[in-house]
């Protein structure tokens, strides 16, 4: 399977919207309860763009597999080059390298805009992502537990960051 990772834009709204509504609906990988359609993601994907990054990865056909993202880690101004990064895989492309490409790429990019770190938050259980971040360089850094209250429970997440560029202080303010 030959795979592509490219720049998102809001036509992929509708393909992102159906990758991610399951882990919305079936899961608590994510604590949103609706799944957001295709119109809020291209919104999503056009606001990620302006500051961060939204990839997608497609296959030979043009199908996407999945999307990685990055977001503000946290809205004060101190927290301007730290974010938050994600990826939602299809079902077919999970255990097949997508992801790994995906976030690769992903970290890549928000290195050369100028970001110093990157904290992922990850539901637990969830030792597929888990191991997918090791395998990106994150350490674990803590466990917020039951912080999150979905289908019924709560659950702890984990976090775990991962050093981006390493510069001269103070920052430049590119991001």
């Amino acid at each position: 399977m030959t795979v592509d990772v490219r720049d998102a834009n809001a036509a992929d709204g509708r393909a992102c919207a159906e990758i991610y509504a399951p882990y919305v609906l079936d899961t608590a990988v994510s604590f949103e309860l609706t799944a957001p359609a295709a119109a809020e993601m291209a919104r999503r994907i056009e606001e990620a763009q302006h500051r961060h990054a939204w990839l997608v990865a497609q296959d030979e056909r043009g199908v996407l597999l999945g999307y990685a993202y990055a977001h503000p880690y946290a809205a004060r101004p101190a927290y301007r080059w730290t974010c938050e990064p994600s990826v939602y895989l299809t079902t077919e492309a999970r255990g097949r390298g997508v992801g790994r490409l995906l976030y690769g790429v992903l970290l890549d990019r928000l290195t050369a805009r100028g970001f110093r770190q990157a904290v992922a938050g990850i539901t637990l259980p969830n030792p597929a992502s888990v191991r997918l971040h090791e395998s990106m360089g994150f350490e674990h850094v803590g466990v917020f537990r039951s912080v999150g209250w979905k289908h019924g429970r709560w659950h702890d997440v984990a976090r775990m960051q991962r050093a981006l560029l390493v510069a001269a202080d103070p920052p430049e303010e590119t991001v």
